[in-house]
């Protein structure tokens, strides 16, 4: 069985760690992988887009629009830019906090990402949004975010991977030192 996930954010939150896990975790389990990243100015803030594609008949590894299972957004905009990748029943997990884009910032308009957390709310079945702030906080690193979004994709049961091949994953492609801090993080979201 083919799973779809896409997951969108901008640069510095750790989308491209995020989707090696995912594909890391699916490998392990002898699934075929097929990943797509458009990184651009990701380094100055800019947008983040991962594909990811597990199974047996993968022909490419970008996602058609229409078929995410899965879409993982570190940001409510970017949930929005990208909801027509998500199939009609996908899952949308998100980051509550906006991360006020360089447009928005030079121009001085207010955005607090509510509005597109409405949006969602009015328009994803299956949506579950996140309070990175916090979980982040409780961990003591602003680095779990990534970690704390795929635990809640994995608990979905709709990633293709469970919160214990996620856990390996952390521990097999994550430096030793910071095993204690994500699996924390992994422990908060699933417990």
């Amino acid at each position: 069985m083919t799973k779809n996930c896409l997951l969108c954010g901008v640069g510095g939150q750790g989308t491209v760690l995020a989707s090696k896990l995912i594909a890391f975790a699916a490998m392990e389990k002898g699934e075929k992988v097929r990943t797509s990243e458009t990184i651009g100015m990701s380094q100055r803030g800019g947008c983040v887009v991962s594909h990811v594609r597990t199974g047996d008949k993968i022909e490419s590894p970008m996602l058609p629009k229409g078929s995410a299972d899965v879409i993982i957004a570190f940001e409510p905009a970017e949930a929005v830019r990208n909801i027509s990748y998500l199939k009609k029943d996908g899952v949308v997990i998100v980051n509550k906090k906006a991360v006020k884009p360089v447009t928005a910032s030079l121009s001085g308009s207010d955005y607090d990402g509510s509005e597109m957390l409405g949006y969602l709310k009015s328009s994803v079945k299956n949506l579950t949004v996140i309070d990175g702030d916090e979980i982040c906080e409780k961990c003591g690193s602003s680095k779990v975010l990534n970690i704390a979004l795929l635990a809640a994709a994995a608990k979905s049961g709709e990633l293709g991977i469970t919160v214990e091949e996620l856990k390996s994953a952390i521990e097999k492609r994550i430096p030793q030192k910071f095993h204690e801090l994500n699996l924390k993080a992994v422990r908060i979201v699933t417990e």
